[in-house]
């Protein structure tokens, strides 16, 4: 053997599972994840009005109600091909009007930006490079970006080195460093530093699952900054440099454990290409690769 299996190594990190966003209107949210984006909503948790839970493969995109939330960054996601997409956002569009609700078309991906701001980078499954780590998903969560200061990639890349023990790397995004944090198999989360203002942190949060739990939790323990503590999850908000101590950035992580009950629990993939009038027996469902 010419190779020792290096490129099949995944780190301690192994799913990102969920981004969770406070939303004002529910019947909003619906118009823009289910019928635009063409999402599903999860049929057996959160059903009611003061949540709800978008499935995307393997990975959801949680909507409390409340006050909006924005990430300080976007989120790529796979979810089919351009010209169905672009015709469903077309389709919801004056449901959605007064709103920030939009979209760009680029090269490789197309930017939809939802009714409150936040922005989803749908990534082309037409024109997918070989190399990125999405590549083999037809539908998922494929990354989450944040923005970040000048100056803090690298102090970001190594808490999660030192912390959790997951492949990072620091690369150069648009002549800035950006800190990329490898999840299991196709995920990543992205540091991008920025000379932009950033947004005052309003406590949205992502969930991510650690195969080995205790030694991270017992570094952040440590140093006083996990809290909520419950049967297999915890959680910690501050990214410090683990060299000079210095915060970094702020963002709450729901830490599980694969011990956790939802763990890899199957989630509803509809096909938002079948309808009543064009109905095909045996394709409610999306197949492919999460």
């Amino acid at each position: 053997m010419d190779h020792l299996y290096t490129d099949d190594d995944t780190g301690n990190l192994v799913l990102l599972e969920h981004v969770n966003l406070r939303v004002p209107d529910p019947l909003l949210a619906t118009a823009f994840y289910v019928s635009g984006l063409g999402l599903t909503r999860d049929p057996f948790m959160m059903t009611g009005v003061d949540n709800m839970w978008i499935n995307i493969g393997r990975s959801q995109i949680h909507l409390p109600t409340g006050k909006a939330q924005r990430l300080r960054g976007s989120v790529g996601i796979v979810v089919g091909e351009r010209d169905a997409l672009v015709a469903r956002l077309q389709a919801v569009a004056p449901l959605l009007g007064n709103t920030r609700f939009g979209w760009t078309e680029h090269t490789d991906h197309v930017e939809v930006t939802c009714p409150w701001g936040n922005r989803y980078h749908c990534l082309d499954p037409q024109r997918r490079p070989a190399s990125a780590p999405w590549s083999k998903i037809d539908l998922g969560m494929a990354f989450v970006k944040l923005d970040v200061p000048v100056g803090s990639a690298a102090g970001i890349a190594g808490f999660y080195h030192d912390v959790f023990g997951t492949p990072v790397d620091v690369k150069d995004h648009g002549g800035l460093p950006c800190a990329v944090i490898d999840i299991g198999t196709h995920q990543q989360l992205l540091y991008a530093e920025t000379q932009d203002a950033i947004p005052e942190y309003d406590g949205h949060h992502i969930a991510i699952y650690a195969a080995r739990f205790s030694g991270p939790y017992a570094r952040l323990a440590a140093h006083g900054v996990a809290y909520r503590e419950e049967p297999h999850q915890f959680r910690f908000a501050s990214i410090v440099n683990p060299e000079s101590g210095a915060r970094c950035f702020e963002l709450e992580h729901e830490v599980r454990s694969l011990h956790h009950p939802l763990y890899a629990r199957p989630l509803v993939n509809r096909n938002p290409q079948q309808t009543n009038r064009h109905y095909q027996k045996g394709a409610d469902s999306r197949s492919g690769a999460f």
